[in-house]
């Protein structure tokens, strides 16, 4: 709760590291980090775009061959600075990345290829020890006990911010007025941290669990890292808030009485849409929290509020903010997946129920004998749409759809999966989640296992038509997503929660579309 007073002493330090990277020439930059080490940067980003001068940042938190691969088509390698960000030191994820790249690096500058290399991470791990040997032109000690998603404010969020040439400190003032605002000594009512946490437990324990989060424009990308932060903290031992963000701003009539709207208005933006549907909702009687900032600086005392909400309450939902004991499960079960391939050459097969159309889908004895059952009471025939349909018609008001996409995330692949979660909303009521995966894994994960078991979750995985090696393994980054996906499906079963995936060949977007038809058709009605 002092670290911003800690990093205001220490922003000079930041500062002249900024301005080294930008005067040493770098055009690029590189940040490889998951959760709590990538969302922030991603926020500044989006948010704050690249300074005249500054490097470009591209934020890397997927093992998706294609994602990899783009990325390096993108960058001159010997020009691009790496920012390898981990708490632990030791994300597979991050180190996987950081193998791939300072390969890259060492073909063009050789011994000198830690100069394109920074790291954040805490004291005395593994990747301090790597940065000493490679030489690596900075490493920045975060504090070791902030956890990763309370880390915005850290070396974590304000490093990246600096490099593209944001005014770390100006963030770091704006927070400072939040800390001082939300004390223990002012009074609950009047302390707007204490506030907002109030509202959200108070209303998750009447049934208003779906904390659905609108933005303005220019700051669309902040929900990602209040997604993280609310879904991870709230959500274990069956407690939890469902944190929706980018979901389609619907009318009243799109929502049932399980959601707390947030709206988080900047000033100057175009907000004249979002304006017009949020008063509908309020008149509609639907509860909603505004939240004004006056511009982008101002993200700094929003970190901070919602740091302190998510903290309060979890306190009232009667759950530890600060640990994550089911994010750990996905990770047992990946390293044993991957223990299996080295072994064995191969990862475990899984025989799909259905093939059509290109089409595969899958789920367990248990999944299957409910699906069998829905569709033999409505007498449907053994086709995909038959399957999906009786797998939608589980829904129950207060659930929620989560889908799960082991993809590259285009535009393209995101809009129809945009689409596919506006059907379902309008069809159901229901609050829809969009994670990408390796990356929700390390978010709203948690959530999926340990909150409420109310998700219907769709797993979408596909071919990996190119392959990216990772150095020094056995495996390559598409058996390590591979395995990451069938990890996590293991977890969300072992916990019975309800799963179908549908694996969509080697055409990602045209999948998505046979997939988004089959809903179409399932639900029979448009999105308004």
């Amino acid at each position: 709760m002092n670290v911003i007073e800690t990093m205001l002493a220490n922003v000079s330090e930041i500062e002249s590291f900024a301005k080294e990277v930008k005067d040493a020439g770098f055009t690029q930059a590189v940040l490889m980090g998951m959760g709590g080490s990538s969302l922030s940067p991603e926020v500044s980003r989006r948010t704050f775009g690249t300074a005249e001068g500054y490097p470009d940042l591209m934020v890397l938190d997927s093992t998706v061959p294609a994602t990899i691969s783009e990325i390096d088509r993108k960058i001159d390698p010997a020009k691009t600075l790496f920012i390898v960000s981990t708490k632990s030191g030791t994300t597979v994820e991050t180190l996987s990345a950081y193998s791939y790249f300072m390969e890259k690096v060492k073909a063009t500058k050789g011994s000198r290829a830690g100069e394109n290399f920074a790291a954040i991470t805490d004291p005395d791990t593994p990747l301090q020890t790597i940065a000493r040997e490679m030489g690596f032109r900075k490493v920045f000690t975060n504090f070791q006990d902030i956890g990763g998603r309370y880390s915005a404010l850290s070396y974590f969020g304000m490093v990246p911010a600096a490099v593209i040439g944001a005014d770390a400190g100006a963030i770091l003032q704006r927070a400072a007025r939040m800390v001082e605002a939300s004390k223990s000594c002012v009074p609950p009512a009047d302390n707007p941290g204490v506030e907002l946490g109030a509202v959200m437990a108070e209303l998750a324990l009447e049934g208003r669990n779906k904390l659905t989060l609108f933005m303005s424009p220019q700051i669309q990308s902040f929900g990602y890292w209040i997604e993280q932060l609310v879904a991870e903290s709230t959500g274990k031992l069956g407690a939890g808030i469902v944190p929706v963000e980018s979901e389609y701003a619907g009318p009243p009539s799109s929502y049932g009485d399980d959601r707390l709207f947030v709206y988080t208005r900047l000033a100057g933006d175009e907000n004249a849409e979002m304006d017009e549907k949020v008063s509908a909702l309020e008149k509609a009687g639907q509860p909603v929290v505004r939240i004004e900032m006056s511009d982008k600086y101002d993200l700094g005392q929003e970190y901070y509020r919602w740091e302190i909400a998510t903290a309060v309450a979890s306190a009232l939902l009667g759950v530890n903010s600060f640990d994550e004991p089911n994010v750990k499960e996905s990770k047992d079960n990946t390293n044993r997946l991957l223990a299996e391939f080295k072994e064995k050459g191969a990862l475990p097969e899984e025989k799909p129920v259905l093939e059509e159309n290109g089409l595969l889908i899958f789920a367990d004895k248990e999944m299957q004998s409910v699906l069998g059952k829905i569709r033999a009471a409505s007498g449907a025939d053994r086709t995909m749409l038959s399957y999906i349909s009786a797998f939608l018609d589980q829904f129950e008001p207060g659930n929620y759809f989560a889908l799960m996409a082991f993809v590259h995330a285009t535009p393209q692949v995101d809009g129809v999966l945009q689409c596919m979660r506006a059907h379902l909303q309008s069809a159901y009521n229901a609050a829809t989640t969009l994670g990408w995966g390796p990356r929700f894994l390390h978010s709203t994960g948690q959530l999926h296992k340990g909150g409420p078991n109310t998700g219907l979750f769709i797993q979408f995985t596909a071919d990996d038509v190119t392959d990216v090696p990772i150095p020094g393994q056995q495996y390559t980054f598409s058996t390590l997503k591979q395995a990451q996906a069938m990890g996590d499906a293991g977890a969300l079963r072992n916990w019975g929660r309800r799963l179908i995936r549908i694996h969509l060949g080697s055409d990602v977007e045209g999948g998505l579309n046979k997939v988004l038809s089959i809903i179409h058709e399932a639900v029979k009605e448009q999105p308004e």
